[in-house]
């Protein structure tokens, strides 16, 4: 039985999460901890993990629940083919036609249903999902309406100088506190994609990677405001950073400036990692604001 777009998506999340974690064959993945790992209920993570033993990614024991069979390192083939049934093409419509702007600011639902033939139950599953990721918003009487997103050279370049200016200030701020298991978790993972990961990771998997970093340490700043925002803007670059992940010479440079930053945290110097991070930032502006994203 095929999967549900939000059952494909899970599968790819669950393979991007064994993968970033680096598991070993055997290593036992629990359904609730899935569940609240991607922020899900665990009826579909049931199903997506039902449909990864059919792919000999897992084994199930009735008794004990579900195993890897396969380590991180051997995903490979399953990760393409995972990622590539992932999304709902009418997602991918919208996220198209939204990055190009092409949409209307005010659309009902009644125009798209007839301009993508869907029903209103395929269209509205696809923009609850676009609602939560904060590219759209639902109006008091009928219809939707288009929010502001990074669509254009200027809107990318205004989140960068955003983010220069809050996230280092997140650093030094009176309620910073390292979680250091967290940070270990990061440091794994960015030592990973800077040893050749970003070789074999697919745009998605460099972005969650990204995103996390950043999410991390603004977490640790204790200013739930500050969190927020960084979590906010990561929502709003997901398309066009997906756009510009096939160059992936920058990403190693990226993973170890992002080791950089935690090196200094490591030692204490919280002074040196943020002047770390703005130039981090700084230099990712440079390097990945380009016109040719939005033509």
């Amino acid at each position: 039985m095929p999967l549900s777009p939000l059952q494909a998506r899970i599968a790819r999340d669950i393979v991007s999460h064994v993968r970033r974690e680096r598991f070993d064959i055997g290593h036992h993945l629990v359904e609730s901890q899935l569940a609240t790992t991607l922020n899900v209920s665990r009826t579909p993570v049931k199903f997506a993990m039902a449909h990864l033993v059919e792919k000999g990614m897992l084994i199930y024991d009735r008794n004990r629940g579900f195993f890897l069979a396969r380590s991180s390192d051997e995903l490979g083939d399953l990760v393409s083919e995972v990622m590539e049934n992932s999304d709902d093409p009418l997602y991918l419509k919208f996220a198209e036609l939204r990055l190009s702007r092409q949409l209307p600011e005010l659309f009902t639902e009644i125009e798209f249903m007839r301009r993508f033939d869907v029903s209103r139950a395929a269209l509205r599953a696809v923009l609850s999902r676009i609602q939560q990721e904060g590219w759209i918003e639902q109006r008091a009487g009928q219809g939707w309406r288009l929010l502001p997103m990074i669509d254009s050279v200027e809107a990318y370049e205004e989140s960068y100088s955003f983010r220069a200016t809050i996230e280092p200030a997140g650093l030094l701020s009176p309620t910073f506190q390292i979680d250091r298991e967290m940070l270990a978790s990061c440091r794994k993972q960015q030592e990973f994609i800077a040893n050749g990961g970003y070789l074999t990771m697919t745009a998605q998997e460099l972005f969650e990677a990204n995103s996390l970093f950043h999410e991390t340490l603004a977490a640790c700043s204790g200013n739930r405001f500050l969190q927020q925002t960084v979590r906010r803007i990561d929502q709003l670059r997901r398309l066009v950073e997906y756009r510009q992940a096939s160059t992936r010479a920058p990403r190693k440079g990226q993973a170890e400036e992002h080791l950089t930053i935690l090196d200094c945290l490591e030692r204490g110097d919280r002074l040196a990692a943020a002047d770390q991070m703005r130039k981090h930032l700084e230099q990712a502006r440079r390097k990945k604001v380009d016109p040719a994203l939005f033509e």
